[in-house]
């Protein structure tokens, strides 16, 4: 584990037993703070012209590996060569455009300029990691997050065709098997991840989770795809 990074401050509360879902207001984004809230379950969410609001849900959506759901199409693509996967490539462009691509019922975005670069840095240190999806050569989707432990923190992805962020997720949750992680941190519900298998547990019961995972170090540095080997564990998926 990072230590010099996960530092105790008296910024988060001590205890999270009695907060509601926002644990602190206020502070920054330096990658130190990031790391250490990442490092206790907590995270960043809020809006343009709001001051950061930093959350650790009562109920927490995780994806245990072993419940990731494949479906028959997904798997048909994965056979198919459909699509080409890369890790690290193009950090920057995923997290853009997880900010910056339209989805239904959604007018605006919480991915923020000063967020997009926070988390840039996080991927220059090495922690934060993106998973991107192509087809014929370009860049059609994919997702981001930190890696810290034996666990992944999913922030956003992003899909420009039919599929492609699932296929990114189906690669993410690959390479987690394949390196012994968890479990995938989904952070609030959703029913879009609800369908890939994700689930809701109490905090509690995360927060000792997330102590198991960070007693091993965390895959720091730049990913490299083994796309064989990737697509060979896809489809081992019951």
């Amino acid at each position: 584990m990072a230590d010099s990074f996960l530092h105790d401050d008296d910024f988060f509360p001590a205890n999270l037993d009695d907060t509601d879902d926002i644990v602190a207001i206020g502070g920054d984004l330096s990658s130190e703070r990031l790391l250490h809230a990442y490092g206790r379950g907590i995270f960043p969410w809020y809006s343009a012209g709001e001051p950061i609001f930093w959350f650790s849900p009562e109920e927490r959506m995780l994806l245990h590996l072993d419940e990731f759901h494949l479906s028959g199409s997904m798997r048909r693509l994965c056979r198919q060569r459909h699509f080409s996967v890369k890790m690290d490539s193009c950090f920057p462009e995923v997290i853009r455009s997880c900010a910056y691509t339209p989805r239904k019922h959604e007018s605006g975005t919480w991915i923020l300029p000063e967020m997009i670069e926070a988390y840039c840095r996080l991927h220059e240190l090495g922690f934060a990691h993106s998973v991107e999806c192509y087809q014929k050569g370009q860049l059609v989707g994919g997702l981001y997050g930190i890696n810290l432990g034996k666990t992944f923190f999913g922030e956003s992805m992003f899909s420009l065709v039919n599929n492609a962020s699932k296929f990114a997720m189906a690669c993410l949750v690959a390479q987690c098997r394949l390196w012994e992680f968890t479990f995938i941190d989904c952070q609030v519900y959703n029913p879009h991840l609800e369908t890939l298998g994700a689930r809701v547990v109490g905090r509690q019961r995360f927060l000792q989770m997330l102590e198991d995972a960070l007693t091993v170090p965390e895959k720091r540095g730049k990913w490299k795809a083994d796309e064989e080997a990737l697509l060979e564990e896809i489809l081992r998926i019951d």
